[in-house]
């Protein structure tokens, strides 16, 4: 318990001040004491436009970032032009990708996931093999 609460709370039980009283005077405390928000908490809110991947990492004793944003509406259109690839390709396609590493089923893929995807993608951290790099994917 902080020292402001608990001078309230010492108040209360002195009756110096009436349980209302107390009860505005904690709220307000809590109130003063949320903390800040993160930089992502702060864009503005509304549609997104850009999907932004940012990686930190540190090689051969050097820091490295790579920043990549990409519009949305790249990222829309291309999914709807693969609803268009006949489904025998994109299975062949996800077969390659499967074979070289890359467990993504493009059959899969529909415009609507994607607006799915947008909407709650507030941030996430990707855990790597590395414990110095940090990979972080948000929309802004």
């Amino acid at each position: 318990m902080n020292e402001q609460r608990k001078d309230v709370l010492d108040m209360l039980a002195e009756g110096k001040i009436t349980a209302e009283e107390a009860e505005q005077l904690i709220a307000v405390l809590e109130r003063d004491q949320t903390p800040p928000a993160s930089s992502l908490d702060t864009r503005p809110k509304g549609k997104a436009k850009y999907l932004r991947v940012v990686v930190d990492a540190i090689e051969d004793d050097e820091p490295t970032r790579v920043n990549v944003r990409v519009p949305l509406q790249l990222l829309r259109a291309g999914v709807r032009l693969a609803a268009l690839i006949p489904p025998q390709a994109l299975a062949k396609a996800t077969a390659e990708m499967n074979k070289s590493g890359v467990p993504f089923d493009l059959t899969q893929l529909k415009p609507e996931q994607l607006e799915e995807l947008v909407e709650h993608l507030d941030e996430m951290i990707v855990e790597v093999d590395q414990s110095e790099a940090r990979v972080r994917v948000f929309c802004e």
